[in-house]
């Protein structure tokens, strides 16, 4: 087994028709068109870098770092997230997801990141708490655009929100995050990451 990385636009097509699938069978589109492969899953400002846990050429489990810039408590900082986690569904309970999410942790300081953030629904906060994140208490992420903003506690949401804290601006603010409104504002089609 192996972590592999790629900028989302630059995935290799056989590995990029097998993460399309798993987000197809995790989040079905209904009666939407197929996605065609070559086409962007994340807006490209948002720096979309994917990483896939692969063995034998089969994607096991991927997911994918989104960052951007924010300023919160008037200090800014550069900020990624995890998008669209998703383990292939024969081998899960194995570990992989865990192992990727894990891997996404540990790669997200070399980019330059002050800090993770990302909503996970409710149950899977054990998850990713094994995984080396942790909970951020209080913290509400705001999504979508200023004009129409999208937060991560709307009724009937059940989201939690995790975070690291990676520089030492980043680990000196920890506090300024917790129990706040944290305006992440990635656009519309990444509403929420």
């Amino acid at each position: 087994m192996q972590i592999l990385s790629f900028p989302e636009e630059a995935t290799p097509s056989e590995l990029r028709v097998q993460v399309l699938d798993l987000q197809q069978q995790a989040w079905p589109a209904g009666n939407a068109l197929p996605v065609p492969v070559e086409a962007p899953t994340h807006d490209p400002a948002l720096r979309p870098l994917s990483m896939l846990l692969v063995a034998d050429g089969t994607v096991l489990s991927a997911l994918d770092i989104l960052s951007k810039e924010i300023v919160h408590a008037g200090r800014r900082y550069a900020v990624g997230g995890l998008s669209t986690v998703v383990s292939r569904q024969a081998t899960r309970g194995h570990g992989h997801g865990r192992r990727l999410v894990a891997a996404a942790r540990e790669a997200m300081p070399a980019q330059g990141l002050d800090l993770g953030l990302f909503t996970c629904d409710r149950p899977l906060q054990a998850f990713y708490e094994s995984a080396g994140w942790q909970l951020l208490p209080g913290a509400v992420l705001v999504g979508g655009t200023p004009q129409a903003p999208f937060p991560s506690d709307r009724p009937g949401f059940g989201k939690v929100t995790m975070a690291d804290f990676f520089s030492t601006a980043g680990r000196q603010a920890r506090d300024a995050f917790a129990h706040s409104r944290i305006e992440l504002y990635p656009g519309e089609i990444d509403k929420l990451w």
